[in-house]
């Protein structure tokens, strides 16, 4: 059999499926064969990708791509080819107004695989907040329309819901995003944050298949009592089915919430970054970051990476195309060093917990070709710096001052 990319000598971490040291044998945009010693002589080009883990294109559930036109967006593929992310679920960045533009300017031209949940506000994130203070931009029907006239774009639908994005306007946003879910059979995802309104009267209207986005904030829309413990209406709702994402985010993830739950046995179905102007600049930065905090957390790497391909593939209803390796998927493909070390991570409040492993990635394929790092767009900070200004960055040293250069 005759390959156009062979992967070979990595520990492959591929969960659900086959783990091991085992050979990738990439013929056009699929795979077509995991084995062990698969001939070298048997493929146009190899990569060597010994000591190091070999993974499925990591799937990122929550971000914010839309750039130049909405307040939080960066540019995808830049960020892509250092951080081992191949799909990418932009969150409500786009509304009925403007998602026409995404598909034809961001979506289109981009070598990462780009989707959308779109926004029940018409006008998105355009600006930093406030998009469902006017409830006539709420348009159920609008919605509805651009969803059923883009299904291969728009997966479902999303809601921020927090005092900082209603404004006034309580619950009814959310209403009118379940009708709207409801009416595509499509799900959706809820942001949350800061009450009112209370996490019960969210968990009321969220059915099974919709995502909890920002699970693990310390903000008081959180999951946990002052005690630690699991809400009964958390517990209740994660047990239907609601998924519950991390959404790292700039102002969304607690060391302390997360391991309240995770001591207690409440790990999160899925890891994703929230990643956008601000976060990337930290404590975020990046997937590979993001995942790392976790195995800090106790969590093992087949979990984390599960988190991150294998859930995120399912919740967004592609589980036979991405976030796997087997034969006949779509070659995406990430590969990673583990660099062993004392890591210090943050959560958003500068919360400081040590590490001791930092997942760094090598490699990123998509469609079976390598998408080439540049120069261009925000990038993580320390994907190219030295061990010791990796730890530098990683104690929350501005990458500034270690001529690192970001787009924002």
């Amino acid at each position: 059999m005759h390959f156009d990319l062979l992967i070979k000598g990595g520990e492959v971490v591929n969960p659900g499926g086959q783990s091991g040291r085992l050979d990738i044998g990439i013929r056009r945009n699929r795979v077509a064969a995991i084995e062990p010693n698969i001939p070298a002589e048997s493929a146009a080009q190899v990569v060597d990708a010994s000591g190091q883990i070999v993974t499925p294109g990591l799937i990122d559930l929550h971000t914010h791509v839309y750039q130049h036109v909405t307040f939080w967006g960066i540019h995808a593929d830049p960020v892509a080819a250092r951080s081992g992310v191949t799909t990418w679920l932009d969150v409500g960045s786009a509304g009925a107004f403007n998602v026409l533009g995404f598909r034809e300017y961001i979506a289109r031209p981009s070598v990462s695989r780009l989707y959308a949940l779109l926004n029940i506000s018409s006008i998105g994130l355009t600006a930093m907040t406030g998009e469902l203070a006017n409830i006539e931009y709420c348009d159920v029907d609008l919605c509805v329309k651009l969803i059923e006239q883009n299904p291969d774009l728009l997966l479902g639908v999303k809601a921020r819901i927090d005092r900082n994005t209603t404004r006034g306007t309580g619950l009814e946003p959310l209403r009118r995003a379940r009708t709207a879910a409801d009416r595509v059979h499509r799900p959706l995802m809820v942001h949350i944050g800061g009450g009112p309104p209370s996490l019960n009267e969210v968990l009321d209207l969220m059915r099974p298949g919709d995502i909890l986005t920002h699970c693990f904030t310390g903000h008081d829309m959180r999951i946990i009592d002052d005690t630690g413990v699991l809400l009964a209406a958390a517990k209740r709702a994660w047990d239907s089915g609601i998924i519950l994402d991390i959404g790292h985010g700039a102002g969304s993830f607690s060391f302390e919430t997360a391991e309240k739950l995770i001591d207690a046995g409440h790990k999160p179905d899925v890891i994703s970054t929230d990643i956008h102007q601000m976060s990337i600049l930290g404590p975020l930065y990046d997937m590979p970051t993001c995942l790392s905090k976790f195995l800090a957390l106790g969590m093992s790497l087949e979990e984390v990476i599960a988190a991150a391909t294998v859930r995120a593939a399912a919740a967004m209803g592609m589980a036979d195309e991405i976030g796997t390796l087997r034969v006949d998927a779509l070659a995406d493909v990430a590969l990673f060093r583990i660099l062993e070390g004392d890591f210090p991570f943050y959560d958003v409040h500068m919360n400081q917990r040590n590490g001791k492993q930092l997942l760094r990635n090598t490699m990123t394929i998509i469609n079976g070709r390598e998408l080439p790092r540049s120069a261009d767009g925000p990038i993580a900070p320390w994907i190219e710096l030295s061990e010791n200004q990796t730890n530098l960055v990683a104690r929350g040293h501005s990458p500034d001052k270690l001529a690192v250069t970001h787009c924002c």
